[in-house]
């Protein structure tokens, strides 16, 4: 099955550490990054879309986070 996730922080060096990380899971951009202003926070946040093929059929209580 193919995975996908959205990753999304705040505009910091957090980002890149947890698009980083799941690359080094195994996880494959997808796309190009997108940023937007959060007028709520007054603040950048970033997102990065990532896909992964695993095992498995998928079910709505696939976990993500855990491949």
């Amino acid at each position: 099955m193919k995975l996908y996730r959205l990753l999304t922080e705040e505009d910091t060096s957090a980002f890149c550490h947890k698009v980083t990380a799941a690359l080094n899971k195994g996880w494959e951009l997808h796309g190009d990054p997108a940023y937007a202003h959060d007028a709520a926070t007054g603040k950048m946040r970033c997102a990065q879309a990532v896909v992964k093929v695993v095992p498995g059929d998928y079910t709505p209580d696939t976990k993500l986070g855990e491949h």
